[in-house]
């Protein structure tokens, strides 16, 4: 059975071009990372390979602070995705985070939460697996966006009132210098407060024929995507997360989603699957993310996907790729 690659990230067209404007190589990155060069070719790229290459980045860049006020000060508006893009075109500040909020399960991993109280706008993001916090910067760099894109929208220079980071950052100064206000490390939260007023400020790149034309497409592809992250993804998620316990059992993840197993497997037959089809996929994807590190053995990563016999992983590994996991390994990774 073929991954339907469910859990893949797509990388904004022009995201290694702004590598490349920072004087970085997209190989030297590749390197870093420890993935194979083929990854700068690819549309769309796993979490954990996205998360490496974002924590490459960082490294590269001599730490969080650096990385991520010249990113988001060199990154050009036309090389966003659609779903960003539109943004750029709103009305006012208000709007372009509320389009902002709505688009963003097109571009995750985070998720995007916002808050107007009294004079005050919060801004707070999460990640959309907590088990599965990805580096500090692409935090970093998420909130510099969204203040960039308010100044880049109405022409003035906003600052904020207030940031927060769960975790450190570098170069403090550096930071409050380009937001504009204290930078608070350690919160246990990571979240962005604006002035509520700066909301009305109007964009001066307000484009209402461009959005009329964006706007329906996007509304296609998030309804489309909302289809995609169904019910059989969820179990699939979960069935992940239990693998290096052993065969996920349809009783526990049943309890888990607080269902019965007949309400389940209904469930799953009206997405025209099954538990044991969705448990083969789980293992495959699994299997190929952690193949994709060298640094886990053959036998690791068999144990890792609930095989405790590696002749088994073997045999079904030959029946999802065609090649045993060594070959396939060191085919992404150009070895022959």
């Amino acid at each position: 059975m073929k991954s339907q690659n469910l859990d893949r990230i797509k990388f904004p067209p022009g995201f290694w071009a702004g590598m490349h404007r920072l004087g970085i190589a997209a190989q030297d990155v590749a390197r870093t990372a420890g993935l194979p060069v083929t990854v700068i070719t690819e549309s769309a790229v796993t979490r954990a390979q996205y998360f490496a290459i974002w924590q490459a980045y960082s490294e590269l860049k001599n730490g969080p602070a650096e990385g991520i006020i010249q990113l988001a000060t060199a990154f050009e508006a036309a090389k966003y995705p659609p779903s960003v893009l539109a943004t750029y075109h709103a009305l006012d500040y208000r709007e372009a985070l509320n389009r902002m909020t709505r688009y963003k399960p097109l571009c995750p991993p985070e998720c995007l939460h916002i808050i107007e109280d009294g004079e005050h706008c919060i801004i707070q993001l999460d990640w959309l697996e907590p088990g599965q916090p990805g580096p500090q910067i692409l935090i970093g760099i998420t909130l510099a966006f969204l203040l960039e894109l308010g100044r880049r929208g109405t022409g003035h220079p906003l600052t904020a009132k207030l940031v927060e980071f769960s975790d450190d950052m570098g170069d403090i100064r550096a930071l409050e210098a380009y937001f504009g206000c204290p930078i608070r490390v350690g919160a246990g939260v990571n979240r962005m407060t604006l002035q509520r007023k700066d909301l009305d400020l109007p964009f001066v790149t307000y484009n209402e024929e461009l959005l009329e034309l964006l706007t329906p497409a996007l509304d296609r592809s998030l309804a489309e995507h909302t289809r995609s992250r169904s019910f059989t993804e969820t179990v699939i998620r979960m069935m992940k997360r239990s693998l290096t316990g052993g065969r996920p059992d349809i009783r526990l993840i049943a309890k888990e989603l607080n269902m019965s197993e007949r309400t389940l497997q209904r469930r799953l037959a009206e997405e025209n699957t099954n538990f044991k089809q969705l448990l083969v996929q789980a293992r495959h994807e699994q299997a190929r993310d952690y193949l994709a590190d060298p640094e886990l053995e053959i036998k690791e990563v068999a144990l890792l996907v609930g095989y405790e016999d590696q002749n088994s992983f073997y045999r079904a590994f030959r029946l999802w790729e065609g090649e045993t996991p060594l070959n396939w390994r060191n085919r992404q990774w150009g070895m022959y």
